[in-house]
């Protein structure tokens, strides 16, 4: 795998999204060969632009930036060339570059000749655009030049445009197919012509149906920073062979109607002809930045995960919010929230009151079962208190014991069950109340039951107006 960089657009570069692109690749473990970066090949792009030029396959430009699309050279209105820049003499076009004055390069597309340019895609299959609708493009952006070059690599310090760059660098490295979005697709019957210049044949070209939001425009860094961000999803907790998963799905899909895949099971059923052609919309709001499927397919691979494989991936999480987590405990802990936990980071609210010394301040009315009261919710903590004080803490032994508790005091299961999960837990939701119990330890339960016995007190102090209000 060869990794390079487009970075010769100077304004839009910068070492962060650099970064971000390579922390986003290794966590995905698309790991390569060989790393380029464009601006470090400056040499070899204006080599090729210097022999364009001698060729006659290029010409200087000297119209200024601002005021190229206002010069109108075709009958449909669109800005094709300048005229008056193409047929400069090269004397006049030399004589202007030796004074200093700016110009850009521009490739010169053969016109007049009735000429078509063509390709077969992989996946929108044959295209073809009459080269008299192709705009002289640039190849490099305007440069000042303070002298007349006497050699190619003395030529023009411009930057090199994305056209020239690519096509130069694809040629160079070998590159075999193409594979990109469809905004490009337009642009390769340019690329077409700079292959002819270089005197190579094309590569296979195959561009890929583009990742819109949700009103239909495309995505863009600049407008969903966080959706287009792969640090964003690995943050959140996302798994990296579920994200994969679900990018593969954008665009594509197995011929059986599969969703869950493995990378493996991708890689055996993808090909190219089987890419759609229409947009894929990520679904995703300014309150939640992920896409309920991509979601849905984390938690279906969470659960697809070893439980001690699982654990070490939580770690990370409780370590960032100070939670104890000791990694005996977690294991304990990870098989009674496997099937509740979404994203990786879901695990903290959880779990955190399997690792807090005390339980965060809950409504103490949550101690009282449907159709019950304080009385009966304290009566079943005093109960508990006591059989939980000499029975085997294991989840077999605690659900034998409760349940027969719950017998002789002449309950069901969910009465007596509720204040207790509660007292321990803090929250009516949680992980199942036997297990939870047994990695918890006798000493925190009954610890946590006498507090929550005295949280219900604070039930009998209710001044009299409020009950009065409250019935």
């Amino acid at each position: 795998m060869v990794l390079r960089l487009d970075d010769t657009d100077v304004e839009r570069n910068s070492d962060a999204s650099v970064e971000s692109i390579f922390a986003g690749l290794r966590w995905l473990g698309l790991d390569w060969d060989e790393e380029y970066k464009q601006s470090e090949r400056l040499a070899l792009h204006r080599q090729k632009a210097a022999e364009f030029f001698a060729k006659g396959l290029a010409y200087r430009d000297f119209t200024p930036a601002h005021a190229a699309d206002s010069n109108q050279s075709s009958a449909q209105g669109a800005w094709l060339f300048n005229p008056g820049m193409r047929e400069l003499s090269r004397e006049e076009s030399d004589r202007r570059a030796a004074s200093g004055e700016p110009f850009a390069l521009r490739y010169r597309v053969p016109r007049g000749q009735g000429r078509t340019l063509s390709f077969t895609d992989s996946v929108y299959g044959e295209q073809s655009k009459l080269a008299d609708e192709v705009e002289d493009f640039a190849l490099l952006r305007s440069i000042e030049s303070a002298h007349e070059p006497t050699s190619p690599s003395d030529l023009w310090g411009g930057m090199p445009t994305y056209h020239l760059a690519s096509c130069v660098d694809d040629a160079d490295l070998g590159i075999t197919h193409i594979i990109r979005g469809q905004d490009h697709l337009t642009n390769t019957f340019k690329h077409l012509l700079i292959f002819e210049a270089l005197g190579i044949e094309p590569p296979q070209f195959a561009h890929l149906p583009l990742l819109v939001a949700p009103d239909g425009a495309k995505l863009s860094k600049r407008k969903h920073g966080p959706v287009v961000s792969v640090t964003t999803y690995r943050d959140a907790g996302f798994l990296p062979q579920a994200f994969v998963n679900f990018l593969c799905l954008l665009g594509w899909s197995p011929k059986d109607d599969r969703e869950f895949l493995t990378l493996d099971e991708i890689t055996a059923a993808f090909t190219l002809e089987g890419v759609n052609r229409a947009n894929a919309v990520i679904n995703f709001s300014e309150v939640d930045p992920f896409d309920p499927k991509a979601v849905w397919l984390n938690a279906e691979h969470i659960r697809a995960l070893p439980v001690d494989g699982l654990s070490l991936l939580l770690q990370r999480f409780f370590t960032q919010t100070g939670l104890a987590a000791t990694p005996e405990k977690l294991l304990a802990v990870t098989p009674l929230i496997r099937e509740r936990i979404k994203l990786l980071r879901d695990a903290v609210p959880a779990a955190d009151f399997f690792f807090l010394s005390e339980l965060a301040a809950y409504d103490p009315a949550d101690l009282i079962p449907k159709k019950g009261d304080a009385a009966l919710a304290r009566r079943v903590l005093e109960h508990a208190r006591e059989v939980l004080a000499t029975t085997a803490f294991d989840p077999d032994s605690l659900d034998k014991t409760l349940r027969q508790a719950a017998d002789s005091l002449g309950l069901k299961a969910g009465p007596m069950f509720q204040p207790i999960r509660v007292a321990v837990c803090g929250r009516k939701n949680a992980p199942p109340l036997f297990e939870t119990m047994a990695v918890l330890g006798r000493e925190c339960c009954l610890t946590r039951i006498r507090q929550a016995e005295v949280r219900l007190q604070s039930l009998d102090r209710t001044p009299l107006v409020d009950k009065e209000l409250q019935q």
